[in-house]
């Protein structure tokens, strides 16, 4: 079975030779932009010889906002039209990308979801998270102009890297669904409409799309914000909302999951045992995993990002134990 059979064989929830494996995180300096970066993910992937590739979209965070200096300065913001660079550069990368690999392999792109963009955006502009918030307190309608204008431009990105680069899907990065955040009624009202704009938009190019509920805070999420989010694999922080592969495949209709693997660092911390543990113990864990799982319906990865100082040979130990099951 060859990586890309492998890998939609296990999305759609069918019987695979062994259970694919990804694992990935975010390139750094100049390997962070431009050609350095098509070439950084593309030795990553020579060396791991992973399952299939997801695509950071590191440089390209932040998404452009005018200036914001009170809450209804969100009113001002609008969608970016086809040939502005923050789609271009990403369509490029991942054209790129796919055009070197993707006969082998399937390939991702991670898409955040509207909220995160713009918070992105306003960080790079000096607005900080609770002032995001404070401006949703006070001018709801206008921040929520903003999501509609973010989701049509975000929308409009997953279309191009469906149908123009050539990725496979993309990795839907949803986040704000902490339990001090948002009321669910609040979430639902507010930000679920641009989240759901772009995902529904990119199942309209691509029914092979994942959902990651990031655990990124370090705090648990309200899961049942997302459960029936329209992807076909769905990805959650195991080892920070505490819900395991197994307590998952029920509670997200029995969909495909991926994950399974702490992937916690903060720059001086790294936690989980694919940083911690010896190669017997990776292997052991990832032989474990497998066997209480069951090998349909199962992607192996993380939480989330790695950390990108990891030892390659540790990825390379989990494929391995993947690959004797």
């Amino acid at each position: 079975m060859d990586k890309r059979t492998r890998v939609l064989s296990a999305m759609e929830g069918k019987e695979v030779d062994h259970v694919p494996a990804g694992f990935w995180f975010h390139f750094q300096g100049e390997e962070a932009s431009g050609e350095a970066c098509v070439q950084a993910h593309l030795n990553y992937y020579k060396e791991t010889d992973l399952d299939f590739v997801k695509i950071m979209c590191d440089s390209y965070f932040p998404f452009p906002l005018p200036k914001i200096a009170c809450a209804k300065d969100w009113g001002k913001v609008e969608p970016l039209d086809a040939d502005h660079p923050f789609i271009r550069g990403q369509v490029e990368r991942a054209k790129s990308i796919v055009k070197a690999i993707g006969s082998e392999r399937c390939v991702f792109y991670n898409v955040f979801a509207p909220f995160s963009s713009l918070r992105f955006g306003a960080d790079s502009l000096g607005v900080k998270d609770a002032d995001v918030m404070a401006h949703i307190r006070e001018d709801r309608h206008a921040l929520m102009h903003a999501l509609d204008a973010i989701a049509e431009t975000n929308a409009l990105l997953a279309q191009r890297l469906i149908t123009e680069a050539g990725c496979d899907g993309v990795y839907y990065c949803v986040q704000g669904g902490e339990r001090d955040r948002f009321s669910p009624k609040e979430y639902r009202e507010m930000i679920a409409p641009s989240d759901l704009y772009v995902l529904e938009h990119a199942n309209r190019f691509s029914e092979n799309n994942i959902l990651h509920m990031c655990g990124w805070a370090g705090n648990g999420n309200q899961l049942e914000l997302w459960k029936d989010y329209p992807a076909k694999v769905m990805n959650w922080a195991v080892f920070v909302e505490g819900v395991s592969l197994e307590e998952g495949r029920p509670y997200f209709g029995g969909k495909t999951v991926l994950g399974g693997f702490e992937t916690h660092w903060d720059g001086t911390v790294r936690e989980g045992i694919i940083y911690n543990g010896t190669k017997e113990e990776l292997q052991e864990y990832t032989r474990q995993l497998i066997k209480s799982f069951g090998k349909r319906g199962l992607m192996l990865g993380g939480d989330c990002t790695i950390d990108a100082s990891i030892d390659l040979e540790r990825i390379r130990w989990i494929l391995e134990a993947a690959r004797s099951l």
